[in-house]
């Protein structure tokens, strides 16, 4: 491990811009910490924090100047390589015939032949790595690969930063997908500000990462450095204030499909979305074509759906899913039993978005805990 100076961190930005790549990372857009693309340190939300809270979120003024002192915000990385609405393709009439036409002009283009710029994800937490892993699973390690998440899957580099304090909606921990960063990432920082210092003890995880540190002045960590490392972790998993028990989850939750705790949880539900929209790892989609008025041209489009849509679960004959109840309960039954059937982990990553953007402050965490209290009551 090296010591990268905060004094260096523009040095750092720069050389991952020298290899053509595209920085996405947090900044303060008015009320919020955001994702966007950043041309330099100063774009970094320096000494900005969050408070959240079931269905409460606000940005606080931190006593520091670290750049990482916040968490999870109100957006996940999923939309820049599985983007809330894609052009699939077009078609225009030709005569008695018609031509399909790949999309271009950079509206979320995924055609074989275009020039694709690779992403950096820098500023990514563990949970989030996590959620990226599913995704691999769900678009890119499967039988029919998604063409546009693997183009630009491929040639992500991600800078990961560890967590050093909990959100006030996390239960990253009893996920075990956080706070400290494991693995799959070509860069980790852990940010440290003490004592009139600022720095970022620096792991390598790949070549790319090394070919990046090449270009970025660095020294020698001491076992100091990383003791002092592992302890912001730690306090980072004492300070978690949720968390959720997968102890026969999986099992509990087939089991008690019927269970009448779901009404309960669906008088409360105003089907918004809005926990789909934010999680990580949610993946639904919907298929819209289009058609200009002349019948001259034609477009097919995929957008982000929800299991909490109306629309979603209608088939030809009626609805499979017409209640509240039965949306809400096909979300948290597939997060935690289905989804383990499917691809062999759950669907949650611990990282509270849905807790903190419920506008009815729903907590998944404490849903869970209800559910088995009354399948224990049921029992009795």
């Amino acid at each position: 491990m090296v010591i990268l100076e905060r004094s260096h961190l523009q040095q750092f930005l720069s050389a991952i811009q020298k290899r053509s790549y595209r920085i996405i990372g947090p900044t303060q857009r008015g009320t919020a910490i955001v994702l966007d693309e950043i041309s330099s340190a100063d774009d970094l939300p320096a000494g900005w924090g969050d408070e959240q809270r079931p269905a409460s979120y606000r940005l606080r003024r931190n006593d520091d100047k670290r750049l990482f002192g916040h968490a999870a915000g109100p957006e996940s990385w999923k939309k820049f390589l599985f983007p809330p609405s894609l052009n699939l393709f077009s078609g225009r009439r030709a005569g008695k015939s018609f031509e399909v036409i790949s999309p271009q002009n950079g509206r979320n283009t995924g055609a074989a032949d275009e020039k694709i710029v690779p992403l950096a994800f820098f500023g990514m937490r563990a949970c989030d790595l996590q959620a990226l892993r599913i995704h691999d699973a769900v678009f890119m390690n499967c039988a029919y690969p998604d063409p546009y998440y693997r183009s630009r899957r491929e040639r992500l580099l991600i800078v990961a930063v560890t967590c050093s304090s909990a959100g006030g909606t996390c239960f990253c921990d009893s996920m075990g997908t956080g706070p400290g960063v494991g693995e799959g990432f070509d860069l980790a920082l852990t940010e440290v500000e003490e004592e009139g210092r600022h720095y970022f003890l620096t792991e390598v995880g790949s070549p790319r990462g090394t070919d990046v540190m090449n270009d970025v002045p660095r020294s020698k960590a001491t076992q100091a450095d990383i003791d002092h490392a592992r302890k912001l972790v730690a306090n980072a998993r004492a300070g978690m204030k949720r968390s959720l028990s997968q102890d026969g989850l999986r099992d509990f939750l087939s089991e008690n499909l019927d269970s009448g705790y779901w009404d309960e949880v669906a008088r409360r539900c105003l089907m918004c979305a809005n926990c789909t929209l934010v999680c990580p790892t949610c993946f639904c989609s919907t298929i819209e074509d289009t058609t200009d008025l002349s019948g001259e041209h034609a477009e097919r489009w995929r957008r982000w759906d929800s299991c909490f849509t109306m629309d979603f679960a209608k088939v030809t004959g009626g609805n499979f899913r017409p209640s509240p109840r039965a949306r809400y309960r096909q979300w948290l039954t597939h997060k935690f039993s289905s989804w383990i059937e499917q691809f062999g982990t759950a669907g949650c990553v611990g990282c509270g978005r849905c807790i903190t953007w419920c506008p009815v402050g729903i907590d998944i965490t404490a849903e869970v805990r209800a559910l088995r209290a009354h399948g224990a009551r049921a029992d009795a």
